[in-house]
């Protein structure tokens, strides 16, 4: 329909339109652009014009436009005629030619560079582009040389009605309060239109409602959506769907439309009271439930939601109103009912409540439909518990004193059990709460008594736990607790608070106090110490001090005379006895000691050491100590003066008697001999007919350990103590577990029948007499190296 429409149109004003370029410039055009002329034109007039017409001369251009038009989205078989360029140059031969330049020259549109002729190549779309700026031209065809200077048109895209409405913003949500009048505001919907605004009717919009009535209504021409229908209830339907038109041409036959949803959501106020589910609610509750705990929950339903469903309940008449609370759960909306009071079933067994529910928030305009509130009747049965024991007291306070005789009675607790079966009771004391076991308690009666003896000054308070169980049912237990205070007996004397140790100056003056005592006592009267200060019997007439008690209960010691000298007596001893106001009364005896010291003139003391005293005038303790220290330094100085003198450097030089070409080892100690056990197992020498096998050195602790190798056979009634040492040193040489040097083995048994007896150090002789050892060189290679250096020694001895 539109391509058919757009022909249509085509085939109607092209004709026009080239009438408008060729034929009517000066009519069409003229007011934008008639001073537009060229140099040397000759007429503004086409071909077929009146003589009347041409006869006008002025200074014009050959042709004038400033604009042309072409229907957009036309389509057909041909290229479309847009308009013709012509100049009065142009005589009609083909020495002119035509150019165009600009926008979409070329491509979208070409011209004939004889005939002046411009075509659009393609379809149009005004909304992709509206318009196209080109300069057209008129050159010679031979030389190429303008005419005439070029000149700008402009080529406008004429709309058609081509582009549906469209709601970008869409699809809608909105929310209208339940129960509103009509009329009230919804929300506005916007539809756009692609198409020209300013020509024609293609751009103008109507709206409509094409689902949602008769509950909304819309603005035709302004879009508002507005409520149609009086009291709409949330709780009927809550939610709308709505769904908007917008059509163009006016809304007028052959317009192009476009449509949108629109949820509406009814918002909830406040038009329904609550309501209980039932009028009557029975609960049952133990008689030993505990404070606080729910024992049941009722409920009152609102139709409304959010703050407008919340509901406060309240207990408003009822024989339980003290004994019983409701409150609101805040997540269920449940009205729960709680104890307040310690239920009894021996008392009372059964309350009546009526409680009320209602809402919170309350909306005035709805207040003539009745009240918001509702009420119910709640019964509650309290059911028998088998309670545990009740004491007469929830606490005990019990006070004796710390001279209290043992298994003396402190106080007795009692205790019942309040069910009707009443059972007996048992009591006991919680002995984590008296790990020193001072009490016990009759378990009938509960007379608590004194097992151990009490001191008030190590433990004043006591505090215990009394446990009371019913004898016929041990699960039924209760507790108790009991304080017992000591009450405190004059028991302690006082005494001094502290050692005392008094300093008198020798320049002191008669009555001058020296030292201000004081005493505690470890017992508390209740109406606070009172101490008695004097001296012993013997010292009353002491000569040299005296005492004075003060009014904060303290003693004040005083002097009796002057020039005390600490030559003549450096320390006095003044005992003192103090007794204190108990009954009865209770004393002791402190001694003060007094120190006669050397004071300057302030009175500041000075030295106490009767020594200084007879130290040189001028000479000050600084001195003296520095005196000490140089007499110290010296005695160390001498010290190691003598050390150093005991410690020389031995010679390092070789003597010429000892200047040998092998390496000698010397042994000073040859070993105990049979007494020797420490370096060696003496068993094997002692008794070798009995050891077969290696036995490990002793000298050194191998890493490793290897097989013992198989010793000799002992010979009977003797042994061949050469072989014997051979092997062993064969075996000490080859040993992997010692370091690489050999060691002295010793042995203090030579075997039976040795000619050279023994070689032990104990049977050495222990005279200088010359010894001959010739004949260790009968003894072998080894001995006989041993036997040259005892001879070279015996030489250079002589020598």
């Amino acid at each position: 329909m539109p391509e058919r429409l757009t022909e249509t149109l085509m085939d109607t004003w092209t004709p026009l339109m080239i009438l408008w370029i060729t034929v009517l410039p000066s009519i069409y055009m003229a007011p934008m652009n008639q001073s537009q002329v060229l140099p040397g034109g000759s007429s503004t007039g086409l071909k077929g014009l009146n003589e009347e017409q041409r006869v006008l001369h002025r200074s014009k251009r050959g042709w004038v436009w400033n604009q042309m038009f072409v229907l957009e989205e036309f389509s057909g078989p041909e290229p479309i005629l847009v308009g013709r360029l012509h100049t009065d140059l142009d005589p009609g031969s083909s020495k002119i030619k035509y150019i165009l330049s600009g926008d979409g020259a070329g491509t979208i549109f070409v011209i004939n560079d004889k005939t002046g002729d411009i075509h659009a190549m393609k379809r149009l779309d005004r909304e992709e582009k509206a318009e196209y700026t080109l300069t057209a031209q008129a050159v010679d065809r031979d030389t190429n040389q303008p005419l005439e200077p070029p000149s700008e048109f402009i080529i406008k895209v004429q709309d058609i009605n081509d582009n549906p409405p469209e709601f970008v913003e869409g699809p809608y949500h909105a929310t209208v309060p339940e129960m509103s009048v009509v009329g009230t505001f919804v929300t506005k919907v916007t539809a756009t239109d692609a198409d020209d605004p300013v020509y024609g009717n293609s751009a103008k919009l109507v709206y409509s409602i094409l689902e949602g009535q008769p509950y909304f209504s819309i603005e035709p021409h302004t879009a508002i959506i507005k409520t149609a229908l009086p009291n709409m209830d949330r709780e009927a339907k809550e939610e709308y769907f709505v769904v908007i038109q917008a059509k163009d041409m006016g809304g007028h036959m052959g317009g192009l439309s476009g449509t949108t949803t629109v949820t509406i959501t009814l918002s909830d106020v406040n038009d329904n009271p609550p309501k209980f589910a039932q009028s009557l609610y029975h609960f049952s509750v133990m008689e030993d439930v505990a404070l606080g705990e729910p024992i049941g929950r009722v409920k009152a339903n609102d139709l409304d939601i959010g703050e407008n469903a919340k509901s406060s309940y309240d207990i408003i008449e009822g024989d339980g109103m003290d004994v019983f609370e409701i409150t609101t759960d805040a997540q269920t909306q449940d009205g729960v009912i709680r104890v307040r009071k310690p239920l009894d079933f021996e008392t009372k067994k059964s309350y009546t409540l009526k409680v009320e529910a209602a809402n919170i928030h309350i909306d005035p305009r709805f207040l003539s439909g009745g009240p918001f509130k509702d009420t119910a009747t709640v019964k509650i049965v309290v059911e028998d518990a088998d309670e545990p024991p009740v004491f007469s007291s929830p606490t005990y306070l019990l006070e004796v004193h710390e001279n209290a005789a043992l298994n003396s009675v402190l106080g007795q607790v009692t205790a019942h059990d309040p069910d009707v079966s009443s059972s007996p009771i048992r009591f006991s004391i919680d002995r984590h709460t008296d790990l020193e076991r001072q009490f016990n308690i009759n378990a009938e009666d509960g007379k608590i008594t004194l097992a151990t003896p009490l001191d008030r000054e190590t433990s004043t308070w006591h505090n215990i736990t009394i446990v009371a169980t019913e004898t016929r049912n041990h699960s039924q237990v209760s507790r108790v607790p009991v304080a017992i205070k000591v009450l405190d007996v004059n028991d302690n004397a006082p005494e001094f608070a502290s050692e005392h140790e008094a300093f008198l100056c020798e320049n002191g003056k008669p009555g001058q106090v020296i030292q201000i005592v004081s005493a505690v006592d470890k017992d508390d009267p209740k109406n606070g110490h009172y101490f008695l200060y004097s001296l012993l019997p013997e010292m009353v007439n002491n000569p040299n001090f005296t005492i004075k008690k003060n009014e904060d209960n303290t003693l004040s010691i005083l002097a009796k005379h002057s020039g005390f000298s600490r030559q003549k007596q450096e320390v006095y001893l003044l005992p003192i006895i103090i007794s204190d106001s108990g009954t009865p009364p209770m004393s002791s005896t402190g001694t003060l000691t007094i120190r006669v010291c050397g004071c300057s003139s302030d009175g500041t003391v000075q030295s106490c050491n009767a020594e200084a005293y007879v130290l040189p005038i001028g000479l000050s303790m600084g001195a003296l100590i520095a005196i000490l220290a140089c007499i110290i330094l010296l005695l160390v100085i001498v010290v190691l003066f003598v050390t150093l003198r005991r410690h020389k450097n031995e010679p390092l030089i070789i003597k010429d008697d000892e200047d040998v070409r092998e390496n000698i080892i010397r042994y000073d100690d040859e070993g105990g001999g049979e007494e020797d056990t420490e370096a060696f197992d003496i068993a094997t020498l002692q008794n070798p007919d009995g050891i077969n096998g290696f036995l490990p050195r002793k000298d050194i602790k191998p890493d490793l350990q290897f097989m013992p190798r198989q010793g000799l056979a002992p010979v009977p009634n003797g042994v061949d103590v050469d072989e014997f040492i051979n092997v062993r040193l064969h075996e000490a040489d080859n040993d992997p577990t010692a370091p690489p040097y050999d060691s002295i083995q010793i042995y203090g048994y030579e075997g039976k029948g040795s000619a050279a007896g023994s070689l032990s150090s104990l049977e050495s002789s222990t005279s200088d007499s010359d010894q001959n050892f010739d004949y260790l060189s009968e003894w072998g290679p080894r001995f006989k190296r041993l036997g040259e250096l005892y001879s070279v020694g015996e030489s250079d001895k002589e020598t």
